[in-house]
């Protein structure tokens, strides 16, 4: 069986799946036997949904692309501010639509994305293969922090989630994909997920929903809001009043990205 032997090099972000001593730097592989780019890479530990672009000696390249003995090979992340549609053999089209889907894992990050004004699918109940399905048949960014669920063949578009914490991993998010100018706070409704409508109290309609509102409520608000969904009311409370100090706390973020 042949022996292969390439140089192959990861950009940015992507050499967080990397260890320290392959970080930033051109280093060689060797193997036997053909293989994929795609399947190089990530033997490599890199997951595909985190690659935009692959260029071997100079070309750009497709996932298929067969690697040949002495290639050199630059493998760069999603680009956040260019579109590289023109250039990119990956993907038809450039990952830029902003639909989610969240594993088990980013429960609170669902939240703060619908907050957001994003569209986020997720469910306690689903599955790896399910997230994955519904993922690549629905066209959504998969969104986890398990690196083996983003290299299923089938998924397309996807993030590993690198913060913890639910307000650092949102503002990862929007920087990661370049999502500011998307924003439309208090637009969805974050249980679940669909958009919301302001509702007119001099409105006869209003009076069917009265019931749901507490009395004190009433004697002094005239804002109301519900979801189209689930039929769940909001109203600019003292909880509006705290999630708005945090959306004006993560903005704050937008003009801090090196």
């Amino acid at each position: 069986m042949k022996e292969y032997s390439v140089t192959i090099r990861f950009y940015e972000e992507l050499n967080d799946f990397l260890p320290a001593n392959k970080r930033k730097v051109a280093f060689t592989v060797s193997w036997k036997g053909k293989r994929s780019v795609k399947d190089l890479v990530e033997s490599l530990g890199v997951p595909h949904v985190e690659i935009d672009l692959i260029v071997v000696n100079g070309v750009s390249v497709g996932f298929d692309y067969i690697v040949q003995n002495d290639d050199y090979i630059s493998v760069y992340p999603v680009f956040e501010q260019f579109n590289i549609n023109h250039i990119t053999q990956l993907r038809p089209h450039p990952l830029r639509h902003p639909t989610f889907i969240c594993d088990v894992h980013l429960r609170k990050l669902v939240k703060y994305l619908r907050l957001f004004g994003f569209d986020v699918l997720y469910n306690e109940q689903w599955d790896d293969k399910d997230l994955a399905q519904i993922a690549a048949e629905q066209k959504r960014i998969l969104l986890t922090r398990d690196r083996q669920l983003l290299m299923r063949k089938i998924v397309d578009r996807g993030l590993i989630v690198r913060n913890i914490l639910p307000q650092k991993q949102i503002v990862e998010i929007l920087n990661r994909l370049d999502l500011w100018d998307m924003v439309t706070p208090f637009s969805r409704c974050i249980m679940c997920n669909n958009h919301v409508r302001q509702l007119l109290i001099n409105d006869h309609s209003f009076d069917n929903e009265k019931k749901k509102i507490p009395i004190g409520v009433l004697q002094w608000c005239t804002v109301y809001y519900k979801c189209l969904g689930c039929g769940r009311i909001y109203w600019e409370g003292s909880h509006y009043e705290r999630l708005t100090k945090k959306i004006k706390t993560i903005l704050s973020e937008k003009n801090k990205r090196s």
